[in-house]
């Protein structure tokens, strides 16, 4: 499946059908799952069929009754930083995104005391 191409609820049909199937590997019943997980066997239910609106922190504590909990690096993995930015930088890592700035060529040759009166 192109995930790029996806709708949202596809991709969520997707996961779904991944979390059944790390549930039949592993030889466990919607119940047992449930009871393990801390949820209802209606909620693990739905989250197998990609119904519903399956939180991120129930999806979290499924993986982690299932034993899969550590795949979830997986999905965003660590940036990889390259030996030559090392070397060629010693700022700090990124904390916030920032708006792309201003071209300085289209800001105008603005000076104080030409504003608007």
């Amino acid at each position: 499946m192109d995930l790029n191409r996806a709708s949202n609820q596809d991709v969520l049909v997707f996961l779904a059908g991944r979390l059944r199937a790390a549930r039949l590997q592993a030889n466990v019943t919607q119940e047992d799952l449930a009871k393990k997980a801390g949820v209802s066997a209606i909620t693990v239910k739905r989250a197998e069929s990609g119904r519903g609106n399956t939180t991120i922190l129930t999806f979290i504590a499924l993986l982690r009754a299932l034993g899969k909990i550590e795949q979830l690096g997986l999905i965003l993995p660590e940036p990889k930083v390259r030996p030559m930015d090392l070397a060629s930088s010693r700022k700090p890592s990124r904390q916030r995104a920032s708006a792309p700035r201003e071209d300085e060529s289209e800001a105008g040759d603005w000076r104080w005391g030409d504003e608007p009166q």
